[in-house]
């Protein structure tokens, strides 16, 4: 039933009787709660008149009705045209022609491409004369070409379900790895890690760190096509619990943690995905290239040559340029009268960067490179405050704006809801690792 919660696929069946028990019972109320309204619209129907619409009710495929209809779904193949997929069915030449000619407008058929599916809806008569064909551009658009003398072509598309999933994992190595074991779609850990990309940084998150959460799902005719909103969710790291709730006020949605204050900070933790820091903030660092010491007010981040770059803060660009005997390409985005960045040894800069630009936070600005006095690809970051240099893995960036107080109490009982939810999938999940570390216990690993 959409909009129910739906529980991972773990093994239940490990949980003590006691856990089962309340699962079930609490899943019976949610089941009854979110029916009730339903079946009181359906009650008002006459026994006699819904009988008679289940009768009248026909199957529709791509908005044709298809009862008395062969339908024949298939897929492009490598190198196939619409001619070779037209011809194969008896349709003659002059009308691929007409199709390929006269329908542009509607969709381009030399955009057909191999793997995607198409449909042929045929008559039920001796020869199965084609009537309809049906290329899906995607998930979700499809274009329907008629074979009959109307020679027509519409474009449609098919409606998303959204269906309340949850996840649970620890941390062994890194949050995509954990989404890959929970056997869950890896995007998610793109989607939660952007949720908590101002209070986490994910490169140093730690084996043992764990999380739960509650999302969006998305369904095209029940195939999943990709994930939507993270709904609410824990992030247990360094044994702290980090809660993130989504919430709408004023028409725009934003996370904001258990007390209504936003997650969303004015900077990000990190303006890149690194492989780890080579160099930190030191006022008497030995340099490699000189080889002496000398203060280098900044953070290295080693990453490989050509990893994107982002502004860390929407701001504007002061200073763009090349320093030969330092920074290499540089660039420098003022975010306030408080604060700007710095961003050196770019191989390059994103296209339409330049100075006096506005830039807004999580933009592409450049990639990492090894230009000017270098000895391998690296970021160099730094972080200024009143024009001063800090340390930018010590700077505590302050939070954006909370939950407006007349939407408070209404808030509080949005995270008195989910909180719910999240405690019981933490009982889940709490036994199901349980069992996973009695199991590898009785069998190690060898």
């Amino acid at each position: 039933m959409p909009g129910l919660l739906t529980m991972p696929n773990t093994p239940l069946q490990s949980l003590s009787f006691h856990y089962k028990y309340f699962i079930f019972i609490w899943l019976v109320i949610l089941s009854f709660t979110a029916c009730n309204s339903s079946e009181e619209k359906t009650s008002a129907i006459p026994p006699q008149t819904a009988v008679a619409e289940v009768e009248k009710q026909q199957t529709f495929l791509f908005e044709i009705p298809v009862d008395s209809l062969i339908v024949e779904q298939e897929q492009v193949q490598r190198n196939q045209f619409l001619a070779d997929i037209l011809l194969s069915k008896g349709v003659n030449y002059n009308l691929i022609d007409n199709i390929a000619r006269n329908h542009k407008a509607v969709f381009d058929v030399r955009k057909i491409r191999a793997g995607n599916q198409y449909t042929f809806i045929s008559a039920n008569d001796s020869i199965q004369t084609p009537l309809y064909f049906i290329y899906e551009i995607d998930h979700t658009d499809y274009v329907v070409f008629s074979l009959t003398d109307s020679l027509t072509a519409r474009k449609g598309h098919k409606p998303i379900y959204k269906k309340t999933e949850t996840a649970f994992g620890t941390i062994t190595s890194s949050l995509w790895n954990a989404m890959v074991d929970g056997q869950y779609d890896p995007n998610l850990a793109n989607k939660l890690s952007e949720v908590y990309a101002w209070t986490i940084d994910f490169f140093g998150i730690q084996k043992g760190d764990q999380f739960e959460l509650m999302y969006e799902r998305l369904y095209v005719d029940d195939k999943p096509i990709g994930i939507g909103k993270i709904l609410a969710s824990r992030f247990q790291h360094r044994n702290k619990d980090l809660f993130a709730f989504y919430f709408e006020q004023d028409s725009v949605g934003d996370y904001f943690d258990e007390n209504g204050q936003s997650l969303m900070r004015t900077f990000l933790k990190a303006p890149l995905k690194y492989s780890r820091i080579s160099s930190g903030f030191s006022n008497a660092r030995y340099h490699p290239v000189l080889k002496r010491y000398r203060p280098h007010h900044g953070v290295d981040y080693a990453a490989p040559l050509g990893t994107p770059v982002y502004a860390i803060g929407d701001g504007i660009i002061t200073k763009k340029g090349y320093q030969k005997g330092g920074g290499g390409n540089y660039l420098y985005i003022k975010h306030n009268g408080t604060y700007t960045t710095a961003y050196m040894h770019l191989r390059g800069f994103a296209k339409g960067i330049g100075q006096g630009v506005r830039v807004s936070q999580g933009q592409l600005i450049g990639y990492v490179g090894s230009t000017g006095l270098s000895t391998g690809p690296h970021l160099d970051f730094r972080f200024f405050r009143n024009g001063n240099a800090v340390n930018p893995l010590t700077v505590e960036s302050p939070p954006a704006k909370p939950v407006d107080s007349t939407n408070l109490s209404k808030y509080n009982d949005h995270v008195l809801n989910w909180q719910s939810k999240l405690n019981l999938l933490k009982t889940i999940a709490d036994e199901t690792r349980k069992s996973k570390d009695n199991a590898e216990e009785v069998n190690p690993k060898s």
